[in-house]
C-alpha cells in the first residue's frame, strides 16, 4: 500500500498536466500513488495521462462519463485512495521536489493530522509572482476569516480523520473540506518552507474576486450553516483582509494578516 495518495482533478488540462505529473515523479519521497480523475475533457488530456500511466504504475487514471466539477472529481479520487495520507495537486500547479518528504516528516515528528505550507505564485507561463506565507497554525474560527490553506499544500491523515470528502459545491470546495477537518481537530499546522508553486491563470474563478466572494458567502450560509449575522461577521473579515493582502501587503504583514 502507498503511504500517500495524491489527488488531481483534470479538465481540459493538456497545457499543464504533463508538468504536474512530472513534478510528482520528481519527488524525493517515492511511496505514493497519483490518482488523476479526468472530468470528461474534450482536449487531449486523457491521452497524455494514459501515456504516463502506462509507463508509471503509481499513476492511476479515472475517467468520468460526464462533466461533474472539481468536488466530484476530488471525492472520487479520495474514495479510490489507498494511502494513509491524502494530498492535493491541481493539474496546473507544481510541487517542489522535497514536498512530500518535508511534509511527512513534519507531520510524523510533531504528531500532526492536518498540515499545509507556504507556496510561491507563478504566472501562466511559469514566471515568479511572489511568495505566499502561512501562519504557524490556524483554527476553525480563524480559517473562517481567511482561508490561508493553499489546496496544493494541504495534507491530512486518514488514520485520524478517516476519509473525509469535499462538499459538493462548484467552487470553494477545498475551503469547505478544511473547515470540516478543523471541526475534528484544534488546529492545522503551517510549514514555513515553500513547498509548491500555484499558477495564476487570469480566466480562472480565483482571479475573479467578486465571484470568489459570492462563493465564499454561499459557503458560510449553505455549507457551514452560519446565521446571517455570523456570516456577515466572518465575511467582513474575509473582505477586509483580502483588500489589505492584495493592495497593502506591507500593512497586512504588520497586522499579521500576511505572513
Amino acid at each position: 500500500m502507498p503511504i500517500v495518495s495524491i489527488v488531481t482533478p483534470c479538465y481540459n488540462s493538456k497545457e499543464f498536466i504533463k508538468e504536474a505529473i512530472r513534478t510528482v515523479q520528481k519527488q524525493s519521497f517515492v511511496d505514493y500513488e497519483h490518482i488523476i480523475v479526468d472530468d470528461c475533457s474534450s482536449d487531449d488530456s486523457v491521452n497524455i495521462v494514459q501515456t504516463y500511466a502506462e509507463q508509471d504504475t503509481r499513476i492511476k487514471l479515472i475517467k468520468l462519463n460526464c462533466n461533474s466539477g472539481a468536488a466530484v472529481s476530488r471525492n472520487i479520487a479520495i474514495e479510490a485512495a489507498r494511502g494513509r495520507y491524502i494530498a492535493f495537486l491541481d493539474s496546473d500547479d507544481l510541487w517542489h521536489p522535497c514536498k512530500l518528504e518535508v511534509q511527512l516528516k513534519f507531520m510524523k515528528e510533531k504528531k500532526i493530522p492536518f498540515s499545509f505550507a507556504a507556496y510561491e505564485k507563478i504566472s501562466k507561463q511559469g514566471a515568479p509572482l511572489g511568495l505566499v506565507g502561512v501562519p504557524e497554525k490556524v483554527s476553525y474560527r480563524e480559517l473562517l476569516k481567511t482561508c490561508v490553506i493553499g489546496c496544493l499544500t494541504a495534507m491530512y491523515d486518514t488514520h485520524f480523520f478517516g476519509k473525509t470528502y469535499m462538499p459538493l459545491i462548484r467552487r470553494r470546495q477545498d475551503f469547505g473540506l478544511w473547515l470540516k477537518l478543523l471541526k475534528k481537530t484544534d488546529y492545522a499546522y503551517g510549514i514555513q518552507q515553500p513547498l509548491g508553486k500555484y499558477r495564476i491563470i487570469p480566466s480562472s474563478i480565483s482571479a475573479n474576486k467578486l465571484k470568489a466572494a459570492s462563493y465564499n458567502w454561499r459557503l458560510y450560509r449553505n455549507v457551514e450553516n452560519l446565521n446571517y449575522l455570523t456570516s456577515i461577521y466572518y465575511f467582513s473579515h474575509y473582505a477586509v483582509r483580502g483588500v489589505l493582502r492584495r493592495n497593502l501587503p506591507q500593512l497586512a504583514k504588520k497586522l499579521k494578516l500576511l505572513n
